[in-house]
């Protein structure tokens, strides 16, 4: 009887045994999956957005020289002289008037005879805008009226840019009648304008032609 009892123990302690194992297991294999790794978040590579294209900048213009103004007073047209440059026709005369002479007329002391057979006559003053800068101012002057045939019968006064010029005798000053002359004067422009004035002492003021030469 004891012994039937210690077997019947040792079998159930045996079962149990095997019944605890048995539950340790498992059994849903097919439901196992690996833990879901966390998705990683989009990177995206930091690309700096491309400079704009930039066009160089254009360099300053330079300063441009401006050319030599050439007028021919009395003329209603331009003139070409025998450089070959060209003589604006007049403008820029304040009153008087205008007379031009007869194109057989020799000039001494130039190469330029038709260059002094037109004038303007008892104007009060010459302006012309240009810009500031210093220039070398060139006056043309001959003596053509056939009523002046010696010294003192055609004195005036003229102020070109601040230079005066007083009894001006343009008979004295070529030498005679029908003869080139020309007053060169240094000027500097500060107001955007070349201006000449003129005076009368006896007879009127003449002029020939006007030249005005920029420097640097």
């Amino acid at each position: 009887m004891r012994n039937i009892l210690t077997q019947t123990l040792s079998v159930c302690a045996t079962v149990g045994v095997i019944t605890f194992m048995t539950g340790c297991e498992t059994t849903d294999h097919g439901s196992v999956q690996a833990s879901a790794q966390p998705t990683p978040a989009a990177t995206t590579a930091s690309v700096a957005a491309p400079a704009p294209a930039t066009t160089p900048a254009a360099p300053a213009p330079a300063a441009t020289k401006p050319g030599i103004i050439r007028i021919k007073a009395g003329s209603s047209a331009p003139f070409k002289d025998s450089s070959g440059n060209v003589w604006l026709a007049e403008q820029g005369f304040d009153g008087g008037d205008v007379a031009e002479r007869d194109t057989s007329t020799a000039i001494a002391n130039t190469k330029d005879a038709g260059l002094y057979l037109s004038e303007h006559y008892s104007m009060s003053s010459f302006t012309i805008t240009v810009p500031n800068g210093k220039y070398i101012a060139k006056l043309h002057f001959a003596e053509t009226f056939d009523g002046v045939t010696g010294a003192g019968e055609r004195v005036f006064s003229f102020n070109v840019q601040g230079h005066d010029f007083k009894d001006f005798d343009v008979f004295v000053k070529a030498g005679g009648s029908n003869r080139a002359y020309i007053e060169t004067v240094p000027v500097e422009v500060t107001n955007g304008k070349f201006t000449i004035t003129f005076t009368s002492n006896v007879e009127n003021p003449e002029i020939n032609a006007i030249e005005l030469d920029p420097q640097p």
